[in-house]
């Protein structure tokens, strides 16, 4: 019988649970969509208690469904979206919804610590500007909006520590995560009353778990939690880390030599270092997995689930044609990006559906229509958009690194199923692309963190050594190249020459 690891991923909108032996063969997966509340706008929230059903569900599922006994889990680990809001009262249930990181209610509140410097002084301590769904804006906006909410405060949660929580019934910080929330000091790896004082939330300080590394054991199943989803009372449970981490670690980073791009609902550009970037010339450092390495990112929620939304909103009928025909729709948009070369489509998107991290009030739009275009155009903006996205964050972290160009991206998320999108990653951003051999990114990164924290492997490497694996390398086409280039200063134009409207839409919008 093999020994097998079970990982839970958890996105903005969906769950996944999946199990894999100890070469990294998946044996079994299972997902499920959980309800987006969207209350007013600008605010993407979900129940915490639909979320942990949703959890569970997706464990037993997969559980049931894996080859072999459930007794061969060895461990379990968890992985989930940075940012947001997950706060457990008093009274031990949920405070309130979860807040998810597509969230931006707290706008006002990042707009007035750059005018004052407080971002600036934050910075010194936690070496990463802050975004309007960071905890640290979240807790302000819940103090001033929520009183009675933000007084029934027992612990603040990220949302794969809060599941971590419900599965084992201990409360911990995992380090990853928690780096990233502008709460904690990268200089001294603990948190900062500072910060805490400077946001005005002195009182969370001590509402914050005790923090935890990623391959720290975190407790065990309880039985409550092994009803619900069929994993053995008393499986041991990793600490786990946030999903940026958990994708790079199957993506096999363990090292300064590669980028790694995630294309998903936020496009995430990223590479380890030993050193952190101080100059201010990268968005985040935050702990990563791996010790002794810091996560030097560049991120945005400007990536494939704009693709997502044009699918939903207007390709709806478009979809269920395929889906009655038995095809793929998205096979069928790849031949229709394909089909129209790059230097024939003068449409432009910009791909902030769900907002921007330079401007939070940033807008999608679809610039330079004419009577001759369609569908086809519609698409292959969407596709270059997103791209161009990811290129202005990766030149940022390239600028950071002034020696070292790395040997290639490694590249995962929705994205990464797309030969097309593959071929343009490399065309636009001028490098090879490696797209790692498995669909699941984020819970195989759990199942090397289980199966290292439980001591199955002696170390991260050999773990990773053993459980992944990738595929060949696209390279970049030199004519494509030159074309890209010159579309990607356009869109580069177009991006700074709206950056002033919005803010005047918002006005017109409140009025």
């Amino acid at each position: 019988m093999s020994v097998n690891f079970l990982g839970i991923d958890m996105g903005g909108t969906m769950v996944k649970a999946a199990i894999f032996d100890q070469n990294g063969t998946q044996l079994a997966v299972a997902a499920a969509a959980t309800v987006l509340l969207t209350p007013r706008p600008g605010f993407t929230e979900r129940d915490m208690e639909e979320f942990y059903d949703k959890v569970c569900a997706v464990a037993k599922e997969a559980v049931a469904s894996a080859r072999g006994n459930s007794s061969s889990i060895a461990g379990v680990s968890c992985t989930g979206h940075g940012k947001g809001l997950y706060l457990w009262g008093q009274n031990d249930v949920p405070a309130r919804n979860g807040i998810i990181s597509t969230d931006s209610r707290a706008a006002d509140y990042l707009a007035d610590w750059r005018r004052s410097g407080i971002e600036q002084k934050a910075f010194a301590h936690t070496c990463q500007s802050i975004h309007v769904s960071q905890p640290c804006a979240l807790l302000r906006w819940v103090k001033d909006n929520e009183p009675e909410v933000y007084s029934n405060i027992r612990w603040v949660f990220e949302a794969k520590d809060y599941i971590r929580f419900r599965l084992t019934g201990e409360a911990f910080a995992e380090l990853t995560d928690y780096s990233g929330t502008s709460l904690l000091s990268l200089k001294t790896c603990s948190f900062e009353p500072r910060l805490f004082e400077l946001f005005n939330i002195p009182e969370m300080i001590d509402k914050m778990p005790t923090l935890k590394g990623s391959f720290d054991l975190c407790g065990r199943i309880t039985a409550d939690a092994a009803a619900r989803t069929g994993i053995p009372q008393g499986t041991p449970v990793a600490g786990g880390m946030f999903d940026i981490d958990a994708c790079a670690l199957a993506m096999n980073i363990l090292d300064e030599d590669h980028l790694c791009a995630i294309a998903g609902t936020w496009g995430i550009n990223e590479y380890i270092s030993r050193t952190p970037v101080l100059d201010g010339s990268v968005a985040r450092n935050s702990f990563y997995c791996v010790p002794d390495y810091y996560l030097i990112e560049e991120s945005s929620p400007t990536s494939a689930g704009n693709l997502e939304w044009l699918v939903k909103n207007i390709l709806d009928e478009d979809r269920a044609k395929a889906k009655n025909r038995g095809v793929s729709l998205y096979q069928q948009l790849d031949k229709l990006v394909e089909q129209l070369p790059p230097e024939q489509c003068g449409v432009y998107f910009l791909p902030f559906v769900f907002g921007g991290t330079d401007n939070p009030l940033s807008k999608g739009s679809f610039v330079g229509f004419s009577a001759g275009d369609g569908k086809a155009q519609m698409v292959r903006a969407v596709f270059e958009g997103v791209v161009y996205c990811h290129n202005t964050h990766i030149r940022r972290l390239l600028a950071s690194r002034s020696e070292n160009r790395p040997l290639s991206i490694r590249l995962g998320g929705g994205a990464a199923r797309s030969r097309v999108w593959v071929q343009m990653f490399a065309d636009i951003t001028g490098l090879p692309v490696e797209v790692v051999e498995v669909e699941e990114l984020g819970t195989l990164g759990c199942a090397i963190n289980a199966a290292v924290a439980c001591g199955f492997y002696p170390g991260i490497v050999s773990a990773v050594e053993a459980m992944t694996r990738r595929t060949a390398v696209v390279y970049p086409n030199p004519a494509k190249q030159k074309v890209y280039a010159r579309k990607f200063q356009a869109y580069q134009r177009l991006v700074a020459t709206l950056d002033p409207f919005w803010s005047v839409l918002g006005e017109v919008m409140e009025w």
